[in-house]
């Protein structure tokens, strides 16, 4: 007669052992997720203590500078390390040439100066990329075919570069994808004395259908109409490209690499992580935001198991932070 498994015929090893109580689950725990892994995008607004709420992003504002020195109170005080800044940039100010984007009294200038100024122990980032300026929604300067010119949009985005290290800002991150923008502004941070910036390159960023929420909020999803980002951005269906960008970058002078989006790019920041050993972030984009809480809402998801699950999963496949529209909610989570 055969015994049975529970009567001791059994290996030695039993792999459920160390799942059996709470105390060792958590001495086995291979990866951590902390509220100083979150980095918190943040849209700033003209006006004066202004807060509009952004229908395709609930629990989401675009907040006037003065609300936004505020949110990074609360921010710093929950022990998020970090914000990232992106303006909603009034139409009157968009241009062919994207000039308002280096404005040295431009509205993410004024932005940083303040963030600063009130809260200098919180880290500021600022997005590098022409989009938000531009009158037809592109990441860069177009010619007359409605072509994306890569060197002339790289002499606009050092501007703007400038024009945010000037202001204060910590990290630069550019997130345009032309191709030589990191040299290009690294070369110009040295000339100018800003040694110590550091650089967020977007290294691998795709052409995405996860962007639709975020062009809302900043105001370009018009602006780029039914046009698309596909000769500058990367093919959704590619990796090993996403190792080549990011081995350009890092050689070009980039201090980090972020993977945007997230969720469906695990594997992207896994092979990034394990070839470079880089500083490696993912950006959990506006239109995951957006799934959960549609789920969230229709009562489909346990909506804080379900995040911290997924913000946990960007850690174990080799994350080092996660910028997130979560971050905020979710650190009142992890440290209640």
């Amino acid at each position: 007669m055969v015994k049975s498994l529970e009567s001791g015929c059994y290996p030695s090893t039993r792999l459920r052992r160390m799942r059996t109580d709470s105390f060792s689950r958590i001495l086995m725990r291979e990866s951590s997720l902390n509220v100083d892994d979150l980095i918190q995008p943040l849209f700033v607004r003209e006006g004066d203590n202004t807060a509009e709420p952004i229908q395709s992003m609930p629990g989401i504002e675009r907040l006037s500078v003065d609300r936004i020195v505020s949110k990074c109170q609360d921010l710093h005080h929950l022990g998020i390390p970090s914000v990232v800044l992106f303006p909603v940039t009034p139409p009157e100010v968009k241009s062919d040439d994207a000039r308002e984007s280096w404005n040295p009294n431009g509205l993410v200038q004024r932005t940083i100066f303040a963030i600063k100024d009130k809260v200098p122990e919180i880290g500021v980032m600022t997005d590098i990329a022409l989009d938000p300026y531009t009158l037809n929604g592109q990441d860069g300067l177009v010619n007359e075919s409605g072509y994306v010119m890569n060197d002339r949009t790289v002499e606009v985005l050092i501007r703007q570069s400038l024009s945010h290290a000037r202001a204060g800002v910590d990290v630069v991150a550019p997130s345009d994808m032309m191709d030589g923008r990191i040299r290009g502004i690294r070369e110009a941070l040295e000339h100018e004395g800003f040694y110590n910036l550091r650089i967020l390159s977007y290294a691998a960023k795709y052409a995405s259908s996860y962007y639709g929420p975020f062009r809302d909020a900043v105001g370009s999803a018009t602006n780029l109409g039914k046009s698309n980002k596909s000769s500058y951005q990367m093919d959704p269906a590619n990796v090993e490209e996403a190792l080549r960008e990011a081995a350009f970058d890092i050689h070009e002078g980039a201090d980090m690499i972020m993977v945007k989006p997230g969720m469906p790019y695990l594997d992207v920041i896994w092979r990034i992580r394990e070839a470079f050993g880089m500083p490696t972030f993912a950006y959990q984009v506006s239109g995951e935001y957006a799934m959960f809480k549609a789920a969230a809402k229709n009562g489909w998801i346990d909506e804080q198991a379900l995040v911290l699950e997924t913000l946990l999963g960007f850690k174990r496949a080799g994350c080092h932070g996660v910028l997130t529209y979560y971050a905020e909610q979710a650190a009142r989570w992890i440290n209640p």
